[in-house]
């Protein structure tokens, strides 16, 4: 028998999963002085939206949630003119939360549910990690005298993003085990 989900109550999963996403951001294991932390599964309530619902419904929830965290703590450096500013908006908060909605994109190829789910979240957090790189890069600049931008930044978002990636796989790892049925793709309409 099949389930037909409306649009409601895809709008409602999606909201708790924002919900959740935004606790679990709070829960900070370290947290670096210019921004970025690791936090405990903050990025798998959206990775397990794309999931159950696919890429639309993930890139929707990951944009509505990037609203959210600049809303809650928007953390910039000063900027010297608007291009500036809209490189650290879609940078560090819109793209890297939208990329999080791709990660059934990147699973389904994968003929064992288990392997796509850990190459998916994989995936996701290194595209995550490529917008605050390039976002260090190119907005952010050198913040530690005696490295160029590019070094600096790929060691400095590398030290939380790659912990925080790998957390959250094991995380979503661990739940596919107990219960996989929160990873089943739900019927998906309009």
């Amino acid at each position: 028998m099949t389930k037909t989900y409306s649009k409601t109550r895809i709008l409602v999963e999606c909201a708790l999963m924002i919900a959740a996403g935004t606790v679990l951001s709070n829960f900070k294991i370290y947290e670096l002085p210019n921004g970025g932390s690791v936090t405990f599964l903050s990025m798998l309530p959206f990775v397990l939206v794309s999931f159950r619902h696919g890429a639309k419904w993930g890139l929707f929830t990951g944009f509505v949630n990037s609203l959210l965290q600049m809303l809650l703590g928007f953390y910039a450096p000063p900027v010297p003119s608007f291009l500036y500013f809209l490189g650290e908006v879609l940078l560090d908060y819109v793209l890297a939360f939208m990329a999080l909605g791709l990660a059934d994109l990147f699973a389904r190829p994968f003929r064992n549910r288990a392997v796509g789910i850990a190459a998916g979240t994989f995936a996701v957090g290194f595209l995550r990690f490529i917008c605050s790189f390039l976002s260090g890069v190119l907005v952010w600049g050198n913040l530690n005298e005696g490295l160029a931008a590019w070094t600096y930044s790929l060691g400095y978002n590398a030290s939380y993003m790659l912990p925080e990636t790998l957390l959250t796989m094991a995380g979503a790892l661990l739940i596919y085990k107990a219960a996989p049925q929160l990873f089943a793709p739900q019927e998906r309409k309009g």
